[in-house]
């Protein structure tokens, strides 16, 4: 029987692979066989291992996009992108958005996406089966009160997925998004920190009130996000494009 899970031989490109769901979706695709192309901030590229190409750009600057371009010229084919670098602002209601936070959490987190899905656009057809993988979010589809700015910039990238898969189908390259719920990174144990130094529930209730919330009774973890892109980077998803899956163990 044909595995069509092995990405033996492939070429990875994974944006914020230094740690959390970056770091775990590269960590799955080695696993798997692919070859790791680990971008990340500049001064966090140090943090990833030595098997592993790492490149640092930093999305949020002008300089950005040239530097994407290059490195696809320089890898000259590629057949898996993920693209999930991303931030993730304070909590902020209407009557307090920031416009600099604003303007800095849309560049990386919706034009981020897009540009570096069209930086390696050329890369992707050259493999034959070149799949793209976008990190959306539960808020992609659903909202939050005092997420407005992230809610805004996850729907956006739900936009973009869709669109791309229509632009980009014709030439052979799928174009799919993840959209987690809740994961218990290091990332979200800060925030939910940072609220209870606030006046917040404590981080054991504030994470049980959340697992509480889904059908599996857990909350979802980094291996079901990396097992999800797998399958999505692999020949087994090979009739999906346009697609938003959600990992996030049944919210209801």
């Amino acid at each position: 029987m044909e595995n069509n899970h092995t990405l033996e031989g492939r070429c990875a490109v994974v944006t914020g692979a230094a740690v959390g769901l970056g770091r775990a979706i590269a960590d799955r695709l080695h696993e798997a066989g692919a070859r790791i192309i680990a971008v990340d901030l500049p001064g966090m590229i140090g943090d990833v291992p030595k098997a592993w190409h790492g490149v640092g750009i930093d999305l949020a600057t002008d300089e950005a996009d040239a530097a994407l371009s290059a490195l696809a010229s320089q890898l000259g084919m590629v057949d898996i992108v993920v693209a999930n670098a991303g931030l993730v602002p304070p909590w902020r209601g209407m009557e307090a958005l920031d416009r600099a936070e604003w303007d800095r959490v849309m560049r990386v987190n919706v034009w981020g996406v897009a540009a570096t899905i069209g930086a390696f656009a050329g890369a992707l057809q050259d493999s034959g089966h070149g799949s793209v993988i976008a990190m959306a979010s539960i808020n992609g589809y659903k909202a939050h009160p005092q997420q407005v700015l992230y809610t805004a910039s996850k729907h956006a990238v739900i936009g973009v997925v869709r669109a791309a898969a229509l632009n980009l189908g014709p030439r052979n390259i799928r174009v799919n998004a993840l959209a987690p719920g809740p994961i218990a990174t290091e990332a979200l144990k800060g925030r939910v920190e940072a609220r209870h130094q606030t006046g917040g529930p404590s981080p054991d209730e504030a994470l049980q009130a959340l697992a509480s919330e889904s059908a599996l009774g857990r909350l979802a973890t980094p291996g079901d996000v990396a097992n999800a892109a797998h399958f999505l980077a692999s020949d087994a998803s090979g009739g999906m494009t346009g697609v938003v899956l959600p990992v996030e163990a049944g919210l209801v």
